[in-house]
C-alpha cells in the first residue's frame, strides 16, 4: 500500500480548508479529483437528503459529478459547493446505484445539459423504488427540501461496463454485481489510481444491507475491487481515504457478518436470537447501534436459502 498524505492536511490544502453547503464538505484529493462529503446520519431538512458522499471529476473539457444529490435542491446544494472549484459545466453525471441519493437529483444536472449514465439494473431498481423512495423522501426531508424534485433516469445506460474519456481523463465504469442495491457501480480512474466507490464501499459509518441488497455478491465485487488496490477511495459515505481503510471499515466488516451468521445457523440459531451475533468489534463505526442488529437479521435471511 502506498504511503498516503493524512485526510487531515488535504482539507488544509483543498479550497477554503473546508466549504460547507447543507451540510456537505469538498475534500481535496488529487489535482482533479473532489469528495464531496455530506453527513453519515438520517437524511434531514437540512441536509437535503445529500447524507452520503458524491465525487467530482475535473478536466479541462468540463466536470464530472458523481452521483448528482439526493433531490433537486440538494442538487443546488451541491452546484452551489462546486462553482468554487470551477466555473465549467457538468457534463456528465453518474448515477453509481439505485438508493435516492445517487439519482433523484438527475433532474436538475439534466436541465443544465448534462448527460446522466447509468448501469441499466441500477435505472431498473430506481423505477422499481422510486415511489418509496419519494415518500420517504417527503416524510424526513419535508415537503419544502423536496421542492422540485422529479425523477429523471439516465439516457446513457450500460450493462456491465463502459469506458469514457472528458479531457484527457480517462474513467472506467463497472457493474460487477449487487451490492448495497442491485444495480451498484464503482467509476475506476487509471491514471490516478482514484476509485469511487457508490453504496459498495462505507467508510466512517457502518454499512446497510437492506432487503435490496446481496452480501454474498456484494464481498465478490469488493474482491474484484481489491485487486485493483486503487491508492484513494472516494467511498459511499465517509471521506475519501487509502484502501486500508476500505478493508476495515467495509470488507472486513461483511466478512466477519457473514462468517458469524454463518456459524450462527449451523448452530441451530434462530432468527429472533439472530441479536446475539456478536459485532462489537465495529462499534468504532457511526450508527453502528441503529443498523448492526438489522444488518444480522437481513444476512440470517439471505443465508438462510444459501446452504
Amino acid at each position: 500500500m502506498r504511503k498516503i498524505m493524512p485526510i487531515a492536511l488535504y482539507l488544509i490544502l483543498s479550497l477554503g480548508s473546508i466549504s460547507a453547503t447543507a451540510g456537505l464538505e469538498l475534500q481535496k484529493v488529487t489535482d482533479q479529483v473532489y469528495a464531496i462529503v455530506g453527513e453519515l446520519s438520517q437524511r434531514s431538512p437540512e441536509n437535503l437528503g445529500n447524507n452520503a458522499t458524491f465525487g467530482l471529476i475535473v478536466t479541462n473539457a468540463g466536470l464530472v459529478l458523481v452521483d448528482p444529490g439526493g433531490s433537486e435542491q440538494g442538487a443546488a446544494a451541491i452546484h452551489a459547493l462546486i462553482k468554487g472549484v470551477s466555473d465549467q459545466p457538468v457534463k456528465w453525471v453518474i448515477n453509481t446505484g439505485g438508493q435516492d441519493h445517487r439519482w433523484l437529483g438527475n433532474h436538475y444536472w439534466a436541465e443544465r445539459g448534462a448527460s446522466i449514465i447509468a448501469s441499466s439494473a441500477a435505472v431498473a431498481d430506481q423505477k422499481n423504488r422510486s415511489g418509496g423512495q419519494l415518500g420517504t423522501l417527503q416524510q424526513l426531508v419535508g415537503e419544502a427540501g423536496m421542492a422540485g424534485t422529479s425523477p429523471r433516469y439516465a439516457d446513457q445506460l450500460f450493462e456491465n461496463e463502459l469506458a469514457l474519456e472528458l479531457g484527457g481523463v480517462q474513467l472506467l465504469i463497472r457493474h460487477l454485481g449487487a451490492a448495497h442495491t442491485p444495480g451498484d457501480s464503482f467509476v475506476y480512474l487509471p491514471q490516478q489510481n482514484v476509485l469511487f466507490s457508490g453504496d459498495i464501499i462505507y467508510l466512517e459509518r457502518m454499512l446497510g444491507v437492506g432487503s435490496q441488497s446481496n452480501s454474498k455478491s456484494w464481498l465478490a465485487v469488493l474482491e474484484a475491487i481489491a485487486e485493483l488496490n486503487p491508492e484513494w477511495v472516494i467511498p459511499g459515505h465517509g471521506h475519501a481515504a487509502g484502501f486500508d481503510k476500505a478493508q476495515r471499515d467495509t470488507i472486513d466488516y461483511l466478512r466477519t457478518l457473514r462468517q458469524r451468521v454463518a456459524e450462527f445457523l449451523d448452530e441451530g440459531g434462530a432468527l429472533e436470537e439472530i441479536g446475539q451475533v456478536d459485532q462489537s468489534e465495529f462499534d468504532y463505526l457511526e450508527v453502528s447501534d441503529q443498523l448492526a442488529g438489522r444488518n444480522a437479521h437481513q444476512v440470517f435471511q439471505e443465508m438462510e436459502f444459501e446452504f
